[in-house]
């Protein structure tokens, strides 16, 4: 057959070469060692966890060597496309500090000189290599039906063979050039396929970054390059995208591994040099159904998308040192010794990565975000949460802006100490933690081991002590003399070694006080926070507490 006919009948309208396109996309001009990698979704849906992670984990690699980290939008399956799915991605990785050299900014916007960054618009070029694997011999036309598909999938199955097409059974293999014509001429839809040059009987190896070596068949199956609408399949496309943009480390998640024949095939085929891979384990869950490890469920697990973690306030800056702490073990320990330096400075490696899926820990992330919180000032506290509230607590944002002095303050307490308290995970949380400053407590969560004659007593008492001027070293030491005075032990350990001869100790009459004036027994420093409250509304919650309990 004369290739180079069959080339012009089914690309007519080609008439570039693979010579040409690449000299639109030069070879990058970087430092020795400088990595170039991607973030390839599709905009099928929601930006999931993992998809963060695998973004993250490609940025960490490129920054760390000097280069280039980029996102593509592998748009291709049309009828999954969701609207706005573009701009979800890219807002759901630049909202958590992942930022791009190159790639898509919009649905329709992009920077960079490889473009264009979605493959909806690269169809000419998939079309001007797929046109040279033709001429090659590489590649074919197949006007097989989807149901005489399926007849050779039932043949195979009763034979036991492998299914697919491939060797005797890739029907269009050997059809001539007057019966493609003909075909063509009548109107009957058609797919390109590659002519693999795959043996069963022979295997491949190549080293994974994280997975380390790993040998497979090789390909034998002759998959479609392009689908009847001339749009290419994610396999040629990925090739010929990584190839032309330069991506030196394709990052990705490791359901792709058992493809790894076929790219590695398509870059031989079409005369590329071979990305390195590293391939990712899916983040895992315990499964309290089954006691075992499962992949995070877009349905089942709200955590899985990368909105929640916005909706609920979690600090992008605390979600990305989770992250890494799950991507290479041994950040949890730098941190520990590097409390205050940029996890830039850390030595992020792809080596370092679990072979096995990470397991997912919600309490680990808020103990993280907790650290990450703490060590901010009052002044950041009070402009994040005030970001989050404008986005999704809209009352709670017009309370923090007309007490904004206030409301500093009362993020001040207990701040900027050697330790400093951990109430606050997520900036949801500081609806609760900011409560009971701006209204009187309604319910009270009292000592069960005291009576209400007790507690009305330890009350009455304290108003008759606490002074609008007592210092942080005073007041306290009131209180014990006060205890004593009342019949209360001064110390816990006094109490404990004889019950019988105290009514309680300090820490129950301290107890009375903090529920009189915030409703709760748990709270941070309790001068403090009269202080921030002021001596006029601690006395009026004093008394309202007295009335109720009488």
């Amino acid at each position: 057959m004369d290739n180079n006919k069959l080339a012009e009948l089914l690309f007519p309208n080609i008439t570039k070469t693979p010579s040409d396109i690449e000299s639109i996309y030069p070879k990058r001009n970087l430092k020795d060692g400088a990595k170039v990698t991607r973030f390839a979704p599709s905009p099928t849906g929601f930006l999931h966890i993992g998809g963060l992670f695998a973004a993250f984990i490609g940025e960490r690699t490129a920054r760390k060597t000097g280069g280039v980290f980029f996102l593509r939008i592998e748009d291709t399956d049309k009828k999954r496309e969701v609207e706005n799915g573009v701009t979800g991605i890219v807002k759901g990785i630049h909202d958590f500090g992942i930022e791009i050299d190159e790639g898509m900014l919009t649905e329709t916007e992009s920077v960079g000189n490889y473009g264009p960054y979605t493959q909806s618009q690269r169809k000419d070029i998939y079309q001007t290599f797929c046109k040279d694997l033709v001429i090659k011999g590489l590649a074919y036309p197949c006007f097989c039906t989807a149901e005489e598909l399926a007849a050779v999938r039932e043949n195979q199955e009763a034979n036991k063979e492998n299914p697919g097409y491939y060797g005797k059974y890739a029907k269009c293999r050997e059809i001539t050039f007057e019966e493609i014509e003909e075909n063509i001429k009548n109107g009957m839809p058609y797919v390109v396929r590659l002519k693999s040059p795959g043996r069963e009987d022979k295997r491949i190896k190549f080293d994974d970054q994280i997975k380390g070596e790993i040998e497979m068949p090789e390909n034998v199956q002759d998959i479609v390059l392009l689908k009847t609408d001339g749009i290419p399949t994610y396999h040629f496309a990925h090739a010929i995208d990584d190839h032309l943009m330069g991506t030196t480390d394709v990052i990705r998640g490791d359901e792709w591994i058992s493809s790894a024949p076929i790219h590695l095939q398509l870059f031989n085929v079409l005369g590329f040099e071979t990305p390195r891979y590293a391939h990712i384990s899916p983040i895992m869950k315990e499964d309290e159904e089954t006691g075992g490890k499962r992949k995070l469920s877009k349905r089942k697990d709200p955590e899985a998308a990368v909105s929640y973690y916005h909706e609920v306030g979690y600090p992008k800056e605390a979600v990305l040192e989770y992250l890494l702490t799950i991507a290479n073990s041994n950040f949890e320990e730098w941190r520990a010794e590097n409390p205050d330096i940029s996890r830039d400075e850390f030595d992020f490696k792809l080596s370092n990565m679990s072979k096995a899926g990470a397991l997912f820990d919600l309490l680990k992330l808020t103990d993280i975000s907790k650290n990450y919180i703490c060590r901010l000032s009052k002044e950041e506290v009070y402009e994040r949460t005030l970001e989050y509230a404008k986005a999704y607590n809209k009352e709670f944002a017009k309370l923090l802006e007309e007490n904004k002095d206030y409301a500093i303050r009362i993020f001040g307490i207990e701040r900027g100490n050697e330790k400093p308290r951990k109430d606050i995970a997520k900036w949801e949380d500081t609806v609760y933690y900011t409560k009971y400053f701006f209204e009187a407590p309604n319910s009270f969560e009292w000592p069960e081991n005291l009576t209400k004659n007790d507690m009305s007593e330890i009350l009455e008492k304290y108003k008759t002590v606490y002074s609008k001027d007592e210092t942080a070293e005073d007041w306290f030491p009131k209180v014990r003399d006060m205890a004593e005075e009342l019949g209360y032990a001064k110390a816990p350990k006094l109490y404990k070694k004889n019950p019988g001869d105290f009514k309680g100790h300090v820490g129950d009459v301290a107890s009375v006080i903090r529920v009189a004036i915030t409703g709760r027994k748990n709270t941070p420093d309790l001068y403090e926070i009269m202080q921030v409250l002021g001596y006029d509304e601690v006395i009026n919650r004093i008394d309202k507490a007295i009335s109720i309990l009488k």
